[in-house]
């Protein structure tokens, strides 16, 4: 009997998946940019509704002794939804909020249903839907959570290394050599970054002369000088020869001021003229 219900339950629900998408489409609200919003673009309901179906064939499988197709559709749906939420930005409070409020729809379901079963349905068996499904719910809300974190905090990785990559780029201007344009201000965390990278690039590029260009840094103080000056002795150590370029009246005085020695190394007021001395036809 109790295995019958079940089954009939799960039926209800897979039947009515269109009303209970209407019922909980119809909780939302404006929000500015969001694809929960009460006025966002047809093809984000279109999207829900699609999302919805799969939030309700899950909950519906957790009704059933079969639980393989209920954690198929468990996994399919954290991971659908939470590339889906990332790809727009979704603030993951917002998610958590419509699961919330299709939990409060598929509860009120559970209520009629059982309201309209009359004497067929036991205190126990209700107890039992009631626990499964607040569970599945959980379950959703914890496999999105996981899946949600991974997919931003590789992201985030990537936006980081990008970050890196742009902010001391290795230019190749010929077979072995090669410019470092350094743009903006140098904080700690830049130029601990452009330490850490600019030696192993060089050796990627096969890079045997590098040009530090620092036209496009405002100020020189004393950690960029240690940091520069650090980065010209690495290269040394590879068999890197190393030249500056675009420095400016102000710079060479700070350097002079804060006691850094350029006596050793090449300094170009221009870049071309850089890249002459090293080699490098600069056509005109």
């Amino acid at each position: 009997m109790t295995k019958h219900m079940d089954e009939k339950l799960f039926q209800a629900m897979i039947d009515n998946i269109e009303t209970l998408a209407d019922q909980w489409l119809k909780m939302r609200q404006k929000r500015p940019n969001s694809i929960y919003s009460s006025d966002a673009d047809e093809k984000y309901e279109a999207l829900l509704r699609e999302q919805n179906a799969l939030t309700t064939k899950t909950i519906a499988s957790s009704l059933l002794e079969d639980k393989e197709q209920y954690q198929q559709n468990r996994e399919q749906w954290a991971a659908m939804v939470a590339k889906s939420r990332a790809d727009l930005g979704t603030p993951i409070y917002e998610v958590l909020e419509a699961v919330h409020q299709f939990r409060t729809v598929i509860m009120d379901f559970l209520d009629t249903f059982v309201e309209e079963q009359e004497n067929d349905i036991t205190k126990q068996q209700i107890l039992k839907w009631n626990h499964s499904i607040h569970s599945a719910f959980d379950l959703l809300i914890q496999e999105f959570s996981k899946m949600y974190y991974h997919i931003t905090r590789e992201r985030m990785k990537a936006q980081y290394e990008l970050i890196a990559e742009l902010g001391a780029p290795i230019i190749p201007v010929g077979d072995t050599i090669a410019v470092l344009p350094l743009i903006g201000e140098i904080d700690t965390e830049r130029a601990t970054r452009i330490m850490e990278t600019v030696p192993a690039k060089c050796i990627e590029k096969q890079v045997d002369k590098l040009c530090i260009d620092l036209s496009g840094v405002p100020v020189v103080d004393t950690m960029v000088a240690q940091q520069i000056y650090s980065i010209i002795q690495a290269l040394s150590l590879l068999g890197i020869k190393t030249a500056l370029s675009g420095i400016s009246p102000e710079v060479a005085m700070t350097s002079v001021q804060l006691g850094f020695d350029l006596k050793d190394i090449k300094t170009f007021n221009t870049l071309q003229q850089a890249l002459q001395k090293m080699g490098r036809k600069i056509e005109a």
